[in-house]
C-alpha cells in the first residue's frame, strides 16, 4: 500500500489507497469487504481528513493519529499469531505426548517420555500417532486465527493463478534453494542413518515396513504441505498484507521457521516459507506455496532414499544429486528472467507511511504474547540440539 502525498492530500484513507493491482478482482473486493467492517477489530480501515481534529478530554483538539491506529491493528493481529503459535507449540510438545502416554496405559504398543524426543513401539501405532498429532497441531491453531479474524475465504487465500511463469520460477528457486540448505547438514555423522532427515519423526523409521513408511511419506509430503500453507498463507498472512505484502512475508516466514524448534532445520525452514509466500504472490496461487513445500519435501525425501543404498555408492549418488539439483533450479530461474525481463514485474504491493519497516518489525515481535512463544520456541530448539 502507498499512502497519498500528504503535503498535497488532506484526506487519508488506508483502505482505498492500498495497491490492488497484484491480484485478481475477486480476492481484492472480498479482501476490500472485510476491511472496511468498523466492527473488525483486526482491519487496519483508518480514515482522516487533515482539515479535522477531534476534541480529547484534557488535551483540548487533537488530530487522529495514523501511526497509532497503525500500531494498535499490528498488535491485535499478532496477538492472534501469538496465540496460534502457542497452541502449534503446546501440542507438538506437551499434549502430543500426553495423548501418547495415554495410548501407552490403554495398552498400545507406543511409549515415549516428556523428557524425550523419541517415540518407541510398533510402526502401526508410532505412524498414526504422529499423524494424530500433525494433524491436531496445525488445523487447531487454524481453526482458532480462522474463528478470531473472521475473513471470508475469498479474502484468506489468493487462488486464482495470474503469472504461471512466476509459479515454474518459483519452484525452480525451491529447488536451488533445497539443495543449498542441506549442505551445512551432510556432511555429519547424523546424516550417515536412514531416514535422517525426517527430523519432526523423532523415531527409529528404519523399523517400518514400506506401507507404513509409505502412509507417513505421503502425509508428511502431501498433506502437512498443504496444512501448513494453508495456515501461514491464509488469514494472517491476510490480515498482515494490510500494512504491504514484504511485512507479511517476512512476519509468517519467521513464524514458520520459529515452529520447526530445531536449529538445524531454521535456516532451511526461513528461506522456503519466504520463497513459498512470495512466489504465491507473484504468481496469483496459494497453491505456489504447497508446490514449493512439497517440492523441498521430496528432495529431503531423495536424499533420505540416497543414503539408505550400500555406503560405497551413497556419497557419490547423494553429490550428484545436489548439484544435478542445484543447477536444474539455477538455469530454470535464469531462463525464466531472461525471457520475462522487459515485461512489466509489478507483483508485490508496497506500504509506505510514518512507521518504518523495521520499527513495524518490532512492533510485531514484541506484541504478546509473541516474545514468550519465541523464548519457548528457541528453548525447545537448544533442547532438541542437546538431546
Amino acid at each position: 500500500m502507498q499512502l497519498t502525498d500528504t503535503s498535497e492530500k488532506n484526506i487519508i484513507n488506508v483502505v482505498e489507497q492500498f495497491d490492488y493491482s497484484t491480484q485478481d478482482d475477486g480476492y481484492n473486493q472480498s479482501f476490500i469487504k472485510w476491511r472496511k467492517n468498523k466492527d473488525n477489530p483486526y482491519a487496519f480501515n483508518f480514515k482522516m481528513d487533515r482539515r479535522e481534529s477531534v476534541f480529547v478530554d484534557g488535551k483540548g483538539f487533537e488530530s487522529k493519529s495514523l501511526p497509532t491506529a497503525e500500531r494498535n491493528c499490528v498488535i491485535k493481529i499478532m496477538n492472534v499469531a501469538g496465540i496460534a503459535m502457542l497452541m502449534w507449540v503446546v501440542i507438538d510438545n506437551i499434549i502430543g505426548k500426553a495423548v501418547i502416554s495415554l495410548f501407552s496405559f490403554l495398552g498400545f504398543d507406543i511409549h515415549t517420555s516428556f523428557f524425550s524426543t523419541g517415540f518407541y513401539g510398533g510402526d502401526v501405532e508410532i505412524v498414526t500417532s504422529l499423524i494424530l498429532i500433525g494433524l491436531m497441531k496445525v488445523m487447531l491453531p487454524a481453526w482458532y486465527v480462522h474463528k478470531k479474524l473472521k475473513m471470508p475465504v475469498k479474502a484468506e487465500y489468493i487462488t486464482k493463478l495470474r503469472h504461471s511463469s512466476d509459479m515454474i520460477a518459483s519452484l525452480c528457486m525451491a529447488m536451488a534453494a533445497s539443495a543449498v540448505t542441506s549442505l551445512p547438514n551432510i556432511y555429519t555423522n547424523r546424516t550417515r542413518q536412514v531416514f535422517n532427515y525426517f527430523r519432526e519423526i523423532d523415531a527409529d523409521a528404519s523399523a517400518w515396513d514400506q506401507k507404513q513408511f509409505i502412509i507417513y511419506a505421503i502425509f508428511d509430503i502431501v498433506v502437512v504441505s498443504v496444512m501448513s500453507e494453508l495456515f501461514f498463507r491464509g488469514a494472517i498472512f491476510g490480515a498482515l498484507r494490510q500494512f504491504g505484502d514484504l511485512f507479511a512475508v517476512v512476519i509468517t516466514s519467521m513464524m514458520s521457521a520459529l515452529l520447526v524448534q530445531d536449529v538445524r532445520e531454521f535456516p532451511a525452514a526461513l528461506l522456503m516459507s519466504a520463497i513459498a509466500a512470495a512466489g504465491m504472490l507473484r504468481s496469483g496461487s496459494i497453491l505456489t506455496a504447497v508446490y514449493v513445500q512439497i517440492i523441498f519435501k521430496l528432495y529431503r525425501m531423495a536424499l533420505i532414499l540416497l543414503e539408505s543404498t550400500s555406503v560405497d555408492s551413497a556419497f557419490l549418488k547423494r553429490n550428484i544429486f545436489i548439484l544435478a539439483v542445484f543447477i536444474f533450479g539455477v538455469a530454470g530461474v535464469s531462463l525464466l528472467y531472461i525471457l520475462g525481463k522487459k515485461k512489466n514485474h509489478h507483483r508485490i504491493a508496497s506500504y509506505k507511511s510514518e512507521i518504518t519497516m523495521w520499527q513495524r518489525l518490532v512492533i510485531a515481535f514484541r506484541s504478546y504474547p509473541v516474545p514468550a512463544v519465541m523464548g519457548v520456541c528457541v528453548m525447545a530448539a537448544l533442547i532438541k540440539l542437546i538431546l
